[in-house]
């Protein structure tokens, strides 16, 4: 169990993270997301002990991270693939890191083995791929075995093999009762991993809900329908509340009724459908839609007319 309360952390005038209260649960996958510069990772430092908050406390089973006597055995963190000697071996690397922990020996052939690094043990860490650094940074975290994994982007660089990996992974440790707690910000990946969300924007909670309840609070339920008879049905909709949207695949999308609603009315009025479904959104359209405000850098879109235009004549000056 990780617990927040009041945890705000500034750094000279800015403020990273904002009256932060909450707790992640064992036994599920605790989603932890936010835009660019939201404070994920100050939060996630600031739960291990890397950063002292300025104010509020964090828990970690009840007690200050720092407290902890054998920080490996209760809780595994991958913040930073990277953060390792690049001349160490993997396995001397995590051998290291057991022998520090007062971890057994064996536990590094194990891990390896779990994350599939058996065959590139003896290899030396700067030439693995980035995908194979992740791997060797998920090692480390379960080393000590903990009931707490944290884990900040831990599919990066993974083919989609690992992925699927690394999904089955986090949802057996969390079957098992441990507590999972993970960034990302691949909203697809997300959907299909965690069971409850937390969301940050410029450092404040603006949700703490189940994957489900997230996307219904921040999204419209719409219908989308084909049908020959496009533009009847688009006058009929109208007159009944609705609006419609050509979904620019030979169907169209209709917010403001229920299907069941569309169904009586194509029914009642002799329109032949050949599809009739409800569309929810995505977790990544619900997400865009209640961080939209939050969002610290803006980029413009190439091919909005004028821009190109504009950037090939800057780039006309600078040559």
């Amino acid at each position: 169990m990780i617990e927040a309360r009041g945890l705000t952390k500034r750094y000279g005038p800015t403020v990273a993270v904002d009256d932060l209260s909450f707790s992640v649960a064992p036994g599920k996958i605790t989603g932890f997301l936010g835009p660019n510069g939201a404070g994920k990772t100050t939060t996630m430092r600031l739960i291990l002990g890397l950063d002292r908050p300025t104010s509020g406390t964090v828990t970690v089973e009840g007690r200050p991270f720092a407290q902890v006597a054998q920080p490996m055995r209760h809780i595994g963190a991958l913040l930073d693939a990277k953060a390792l000697h690049g001349g160490r071996s993997a396995y001397n690397h995590l051998l290291c890191l057991a022998q520090s922990n007062n971890l057994p020996r064996v536990r590094v052939e194990e891990v390896l083995g779990l994350v599939g690094l058996t065959d590139v043990a003896r290899k030396r860490a700067k030439g693995f791929s980035l995908g194979m650094g992740q791997r060797l940074g998920i090692a480390a975290a379960l080393l000590g075995d903990p009931q707490i994994l944290m884990f900040d982007e831990p599919v990066n660089g993974l083919d989609p093999e690992g992925i699927l990996w690394i999904r089955n992974l986090m949802k057996a440790l969390a079957a098992e009762g441990r507590t999972v707690f993970v960034s990302s910000h691949l909203m697809s990946e997300m959907e299909n991993t965690a069971d409850h969300l937390l969301v940050i924007g410029r450092g404040k909670l603006i949700a703490d809900c189940t994957v489900e309840e997230f996307i219904a609070a921040n999204s419209q339920l719409t219908v989308r329908v084909r049908t020959p008879q496009q533009d009847q049905l688009t006058k009929l909709v109208a007159t009944a509340g609705g609006t419609v949207r050509e979904n620019g695949d030979g169907t169209i999308v209709i917010s403001g009724l229920e299907p069941r609603q569309v169904g009586d009315l194509a029914y009642d009025n002799s329109v032949r459908l050949h599809e009739l479904a409800p569309a929810q959104a995505s977790l990544e359209q619900a997400f865009m839609e209640l961080t939209a405000s939050s969002v610290e850098f803006h980029a413009g879109v190439p091919g909005v007319p004028g821009e190109l235009a504009g950037l090939a004549a800057s780039a006309g000056k600078e040559a």
